[in-house]
């Protein structure tokens, strides 16, 4: 059967608006011929030995595992996940642990580029998506958000664009089954700089990283930092969103795909 595949993933880059400055991460790229000195010593060889003098491309980073596209562990929202099932909770899973089954699922993309810049979506946003382009969600589906932070990825209002997802929203994704989603945001929650402005108007703390700590209730995960969501539609697709095996790691980095068979 014919496979079509669709990246959904952003680029890492360095250079561009892509994080909070202390965030950004840092490529260093070495070419063929910038290599070729360390090759020919290791070998008592002169340079002019190697094919064409060059020897391989390299590249060193300086990354985090939240930069780039990522999907979080439990633990990078909380030391506790599982409180409603568990009295006291249990310790969050990393990276390393988190169910593989989880990362290739169907995908179900929500629209919510309409929506203005630091909205926090509800519940009943969810359901009204949903009824508009007809899916009823199933268990371990996996739910992207699109919104209109996916089209000023590297500018420099990035980090500071979009929706975010509430914390009564992603509760009632878990209870519909839900294990993994994402958005096209610098952060599943809604633009630091936006509700920042809210705490300080109300004095509500809770405001702060709503959304990520729904995962101290039920275990989930979320992807950051994907794109191209316009390109999918609401629904018939899967996703592959499988982490780098980061040990003991809060994220790991992933490249998510979404897969058509036609």
């Amino acid at each position: 059967m014919p496979r079509r595949i669709v990246d959904i993933s952003s680029p890492l880059m360095a250079g561009i608006a892509s994080d909070p400055p202390h965030m950004l991460p840092q490529i260093e790229y070495l070419d063929h011929h910038m290599t070729a000195p360390g090759m020919a010593k290791e070998f008592g060889i002169d340079v002019s030995q190697l094919p064409e003098g060059e020897y391989a491309a390299v590249e060193r980073v300086t990354i985090s595992t939240h930069n780039g596209t990522h999907l979080d562990a439990p633990y990078h929202f909380f030391s506790r996940m599982n409180e409603r099932s568990v009295p006291g909770g249990e310790p969050s899973w990393r990276i390393d642990e988190v169910p593989l089954d989880w990362c290739f699922q169907p995908g179900v993309k929500l629209d919510f580029r309409h929506l203005p810049d630091g909205y926090v979506a509800t519940p009943e946003d969810v359901q009204k998506e949903l009824e508009r382009i007809g899916h009823v969600l199933k268990p371990l589906e996996i739910v992207v958000v699109n919104t209109r932070a996916g089209s000023r990825y590297g500018q420099d209002d990035y980090i500071h664009t979009g929706c975010g997802m509430g914390k009564a929203a992603t509760l009632w994704l878990i209870d519909q089954g839900v294990r993994v989603t994402g958005t096209d945001g610098w952060s599943w929650d809604a633009p630091f700089s936006l509700t920042k402005k809210k705490v300080a108007e109300t004095g509500d703390v809770g405001l702060i990283w709503e959304g990520h700590r729904a995962g101290r209730e039920t275990a989930y995960c979320h992807m950051e930092k994907l794109n191209n969501l316009e390109a999918l539609p609401p629904d018939g697709f899967m996703i592959s969103c499988f982490p780098v095996k980061v040990h003991r790691g809060s994220a790991g980095w992933t490249r998510a795909v979404a897969i058509f068979e036609e």
